[in-house]
């Protein structure tokens, strides 16, 4: 494992001092956000989890390692590359084995964060059970993920592409507890509410970080999933959304797009619809979730620092 991991001087040096990290994905700078977006959006989440207290840890694949952490060089070359493939947990062995230049996934990101021993990730969105997968079966790997991955996932929800009741119905089957960030409700990504509501609430960052911290010592193999809905100024009109999404479907069924080419079709695509509002929402969104997990691995830190103390008395 020692050669399969690559951590940047950052966040070797964060490990070694005991300072919490939040891990990052990289299929959103990759595939998720247009171009310069992608780079900006990269950086300022960076930024994002320092000046919140914590280290970030940009996750991608490249020469053959995991690299946990990557310099500007690095961060440019996931941003601007033409043929970076997107990296999840059936795609791993292959892309490391292979030496090509890789983007994680949601589930990808879970598998390496664990590896490192980062115990936060904040991502948008999760992927989910797809409208139609009662026809074809068409399920994220993230939702596995965080059955098996004993990582917390900060995001916004799932993505409104997606059947937001199917995706919790299939969380509480797999028994992935679902925190509502300050909310009763499941956020609909771009939007605040869903109309579905979540099993559990939390309101202070202490109290979803003891949360966090039992289930550990519990020994349960799996994440958690805390969603942290999109701040009101930035939200979009759910009507806005669920037209732009219909559309989007459409044109991609009549396209005959499927499997991991829908997703990011149909996020381009509402991108147009929108005129670029998506794009604004989807940025803001995900810097609001750096924040809050900056903040939860900042209260695990304290935890552990505490139990250590009372240990050595």
């Amino acid at each position: 494992m020692k050669n399969l991991l690559a951590f940047s001087p950052e966040v070797a040096a964060a490990r070694e001092a005991g300072r919490p990290i939040v891990a990052l994905e990289s299929t959103l700078i990759a595939h998720g956000l247009p171009r310069p977006r992608n780079l900006e959006t990269a950086r300022a989440l960076e930024d994002t989890v320092r000046e919140a207290g914590a280290v970030p840890a940009t996750i991608a694949v490249m020469g053959g390692r995991i690299r946990i952490g990557l310099d500007a060089d690095q961060l440019e070359q996931i941003a601007s590359g033409e043929a970076v493939i997107k990296v999840s947990r059936r795609d791993l062995p292959a892309c490391l084995a292979q030496e090509r230049l890789g983007a994680t996934t949601v589930a990808g990101t879970m598998i390496a964060a664990h590896l490192a021993g980062i115990r936060v990730f904040a991502t948008g969105g999760i992927g989910g059970v797809h409208r139609g997968a009662e026809r074809d079966f068409d399920v994220s790997a993230d939702l596995e993920e965080l059955a098996r991955s004993p990582v917390a996932v900060v995001c916004a929800g799932a993505k409104s592409i997606l059947d937001l009741s199917k995706t919790l119905e299939v969380l509480e089957t797999k028994g992935v507890p679902v925190c509502g960030w300050r909310t009763d409700e499941f956020p609909a990504f771009y939007c605040r509410s869903s109309g579905l509501s979540v099993p559990h609430r939390c309101d202070d960052v202490e109290t979803l970080a003891r949360g966090l911290d039992i289930q550990r010592r519990l020994g349960f193999a799996g994440g958690t999933l805390v969603v942290n809905p999109i701040d009101e100024e930035a939200a979009l009109p759910e009507e806005l959304m669920e037209a732009a999404i219909h559309d989007a479907l459409a044109v991609a069924a009549s396209a005959g797009i499927g499997g991991k080419d829908v997703t990011p079709f149909l996020l381009a695509r509402i991108v147009e619809l929108t005129g670029g509002q998506s794009v604004d929402a989807n940025v803001a969104l995900v810097l609001s979730n750096a924040r809050l997990a900056a903040e939860i691995a900042l209260a695990l830190a304290e935890l552990e620092t505490a139990r250590a103390q009372m240990a050595a008395r």
